[in-house]
């Protein structure tokens, strides 16, 4: 059946405009996606945005290598330079006519004004090792030195004698070394006794009979070591006693242990050997010292401070021995003015066999004693000016007073006191 062309225009516009409409639309929509299983929609979660890559940094610049550090010089040893100055001016009141005072060591010439010391110290350190050397000049080495052997020489060797070293106070080395020890050589004051050479470390002006009679200078070799809290142990080789060339041959040993703490110090000592001389009637018999000595603060006010010594010497002649002993105390009246007092005494027994008797060690008497009272002002530091009244009394007539004689065989001056009182007013200053 043919259709009609009317009818056929008619007919395609609706269906023109059906596809001109669906056909976009169609084409709009995407295709399907397939439905996703059950498990899938309950682990589905939304795909988080990914990670921003972070820039790769740039190398910092290198710095430019800096040129090594030139090397510093070798430092040099550390020098220490120190010194003091004594003065006196004293008054003997038995106003001998020679105006020596006697057995007094130090402090021995009256109504002259008088340069006791002038000392120069210096010390030097370098690492573990320090160098000492003090240089002094005046009445106390003088008469320090009076007990040192005289060595003759030759044409080629010179002679020894008080003349050559009484100008030197002190001269050693002191090393440390491994395991806490402590090693020291050369020329040394003595370990012996409480009271030192300068004035300024002492309470008094003068010092006891014990530091004058004992010996006051070694030339050797110690070496020491800390043996407990506060304490420190030493052992000593020394030519002898007073000696810095022996006058025997025969070294002396000593043993110490001093001890130093808060507001006490002490010390025990042994010290042995043979200090006759080569050829003594005596022969070479081995001396006995026994050295003690303490010292306390018993306030910030008042210090005591005591001494005591014995030994013998068993000899050709018989045993000779002594005991001597000191007693030290001080107050402090204000910061810049003290008072201090000593009493000491000092017996010796002398060897004696079938009318020949032992050269005496330490004294012409068989006891001495004195007693001292000092009065210190210090007007600034390194200043000490002292007023002190002493009175010293003998056995026998060891002291002067009044006109004096001379032995017209000797020429020497003969003793006719058996004690002595003087008045000294003394100045030190040190730096």
């Amino acid at each position: 059946m043919k259709i009609p062309l009317s009818m056929t225009s008619t007919m395609r516009t609706p269906i023109l405009l059906a596809l001109l409409v669906q056909g976009p639309i169609a084409f709009a929509q995407p295709e399907p996606t397939p439905a996703p299983t059950a498990p899938e929609q309950a682990a589905t979660a939304p795909t988080p945005a990914p990670t921003p890559t972070a820039p790769t940094p740039e190398p910092a610049p290198t710095e430019p290598t800096p040129a090594p550090a030139p090397e510093e010089a070798p430092t040099g040893p550390k020098i220490t330079i120190g010194g003091y100055v004594e003065a006196n001016y004293q008054l003997h009141a038995q106003n001998p006519s020679n105006r020596i005072t006697n057995l007094r060591g130090f402090d021995n010439r009256s109504r002259t004004f008088t340069l006791q010391n002038v000392a120069v110290d210096v010390k030097g350190e370098q690492g573990p090792v320090t160098a000492r050397i003090i240089l002094q000049v005046g009445h106390t080495p003088s008469t320090y030195y009076l007990a040192e052997p005289a060595s003759p020489g030759t044409g080629g060797v010179n002679a020894s004698s008080s003349e050559l070293w009484k100008y030197v106070q002190a001269a050693n080395l002191t090393a440390k070394a491994p395991h806490d020890l402590t090693i020291e050589a050369g020329l040394f004051p003595s370990p012996i006794g409480i009271e030192v050479i300068p004035i300024k470390d002492n309470m008094n002006w003068s010092r006891s009979n014990l530091f004058f009679g004992l010996p006051a200078y070694h030339t050797g070799v110690m070496v020491g070591r800390p043996i407990a809290d506060g304490w420190t142990g030493k052992l000593h080789a020394y030519n002898g006693w007073n000696t810095v060339v022996d006058n025997n041959g025969y070294p002396s040993v000593a043993v110490s242990a001093a001890y130093a703490s808060g507001k006490t110090t002490a010390q025990l000592l042994y010290f042995g050997g043979i200090e006759r001389p080569s050829g003594a009637p005596e022969g070479k018999p081995w001396r006995h010292l026994f050295d003690a000595l303490a010292q306390h603060a018993l306030t910030d006010k008042v210090t005591v401070a005591a001494q005591l010594d014995a030994g013998f010497e068993p000899n050709d002649l018989g045993t000779s021995s002594w005991v001597a002993a000191a007693l030290y105390g001080k107050l402090a009246l204000t910061e810049t003015l003290y008072a201090a007092a000593r009493a000491d005494y000092f017996y010796e027994t002398v060897a004696e066999d079938n009318g020949t008797t032992a050269s005496a060690i330490f004294w012409p008497t068989q006891w001495m004693a004195s007693g001292t009272a000092t009065l210190a002002y210090q007007p600034a530091g390194g200043v000490s000016v002292r007023l002190e009244y002493r009175h010293d009394h003998a056995d026998s007539d060891v002291f002067f007073g009044g006109e004096v004689a001379t032995d017209p065989m000797t020429m020497t001056f003969v003793p006719d006191r058996d004690m002595q009182d003087t008045v000294t007013l003394g100045v030190t200053a040190w730096f």
